[in-house]
């Protein structure tokens, strides 16, 4: 098994003459997190039917319920963020690098209001995907970013760093530079090829039909004798378990890195805006899930605003030649089901970590200009609720929310819930 060292750089000085750098830990040596469910923060967006952020509620219309048990809130506060001045869509032009050098820019002097980071997820992003995106990313740098925005073009496995500025043609080149990053996927086809969606169907559920798909494709690739389906059976448990195993070892740096991003951005002064340029990831371990409440708790108290985009577009979950499978007919539709569900269920953490901080999901469109444009400005309002949970016990358990707000034509975007770890003596 492959266990890199994944260094990452960010940028966390105020000013864009300056810079400080940190490498995160090596891959096998992660981030602890240690949730604790003695206080709650909810970060909520309210709009109006026109789509604008109203700033004008109280902390009485509001409603917070945990498991549909409603619960008393203990603090309420409003962030007020000043919105971003773009360009009229007639000046924006593609940003090249040589057009971007040529023109001048802005003081140093002028105190930056904004800080932003495109975070782009080159450990899941493919090749094709990564394309489409880096051409939308140039385009937006020409008009979306505001005289007193500082920005920095990160990538996930910390190959790419543009260091925070305000200067258009290191952005660009940063997004030029990115490349797909295979580091948690296989290599090649395995025999049987089980992806980590089986993989986690077979090792942690016990799903039956999941096993068996996998043995018949063994039998098949392998060229097996049909007699000998328990020799099948343990290849195909073994390549869930690596399937597994590089699964969840990219889920892991990349909440990590998102996590510690946040964390450094937080140090900053004014405004923080982080965008995850992402087709999503699996987050099927308690581990995962906890990292990701963790993560939403950390934004909310630092005031860091984590959108979203999925880098697939409007995307097809049938399965194409390329994926056929040799196991037969019905080992064929059941791995189509696990494809579709797979790439369904990707999109859970970027809409939980955008619905969670009050910041946006820009998801099912081919239209990736207009989604960096949407990205980029910031709601003017996002209200921040806190409870501290009645009777809450430490049992492992995934904590459902449900917020209301006492009045009608509102449409409200609120975290979704949160993750309950185990005490060391529960587990």
């Amino acid at each position: 098994m492959r266990r890199p060292v994944i260094p990452i750089i960010l940028c966390v000085t105020a000013l864009c003459q300056a810079q400080q750098s940190i490498d995160t830990k090596p891959q096998g040596d992660t981030f602890k997190f240690e949730t604790k469910v003695n206080v709650v923060l909810v970060p909520v967006l309210v709009r109006d039917a026109q789509g604008n952020a109203v700033g004008t509620l109280k902390k009485e219309d509001f409603q917070v319920f945990d498991k549909d048990k409603l619960q008393t809130l203990t603090g309420f506060t409003i962030q007020k963020r000043a919105p971003a001045t773009q360009a009229a869509p007639s000046e924006m032009k593609p940003a090249t690098p040589e057009a971007a050098a040529a023109s001048p820019a802005p003081s140093p002097a002028v105190v930056p209001e904004r800080y932003i980071v495109f975070l782009f997820d080159d450990l899941h992003l493919e090749t094709a995907d990564l394309s489409i995106v880096k051409r939308a990313a140039t385009k937006m740098f020409a008009g979306s970013l505001a005289e007193k925005d500082m920005a920095a073009v990160l990538s996930v496995s910390g190959k790419t760093n543009s260091g925070m500025t305000r200067d258009r043609a290191k952005l660009t080149q940063a997004v030029a530079d990115l490349r797909e990053q295979r580091v948690y996927r296989p290599l090649g086809r395995a025999c049987p090829d089980v992806s980590y969606y089986q993989a986690d169907l077979i090792i942690n559920k016990n799903d039956d039909g999941a096993l068996r798909t996998a043995t018949d494709e063994a039998i098949a690739c392998a060229n097996l004798d049909p007699r000998m389906r328990s020799q099948a059976e343990i290849m195909a448990r073994s390549s869930a378990s690596q399937a597994l195993n590089l699964g969840e070892q990219g889920t892991r740096v990349t909440l990590d890195i998102v996590r510690l991003v946040a964390k450094k951005m937080a140090a900053l002064p004014g405004q923080h805006s982080l965008i995850l340029i992402s087709p999503g990831f699996l987050t099927v371990t308690s581990e995962a899930i906890g990292a990701k409440s963790e993560l939403v708790d950390l934004a909310a108290q630092a005031n860091v605003t984590i959108s979203a985009l999925d880098a697939r577009g409007l995307y097809t979950t049938g399965m194409d030649a390329s994926e056929s499978t040799l196991g037969g007919p019905m080992a064929t539709q059941m791995k189509a089901n696990f494809k579709h569900s797979s790439m369904t269920s990707n999109e859970d953490v970027m809409a939980e970590l955008a619905d969670g901080t009050g910041g946006t999901y820009f998801h099912n469109s081919n239209d990736l200009d207009a989604g960096f444009r949407k990205l980029t400005l910031a709601p003017e309002y996002v209200y921040l609720l806190e409870f501290a949970p009645q009777n809450a016990k430490p049992d492992g358990s995934y904590h459902k929310l449900k917020v209301k707000v006492d009045q009608n034509g509102l449409k409200l975007q609120a975290r979704h819930g949160y993750f309950a770890p185990k005490t060391k003596k529960n587990q």
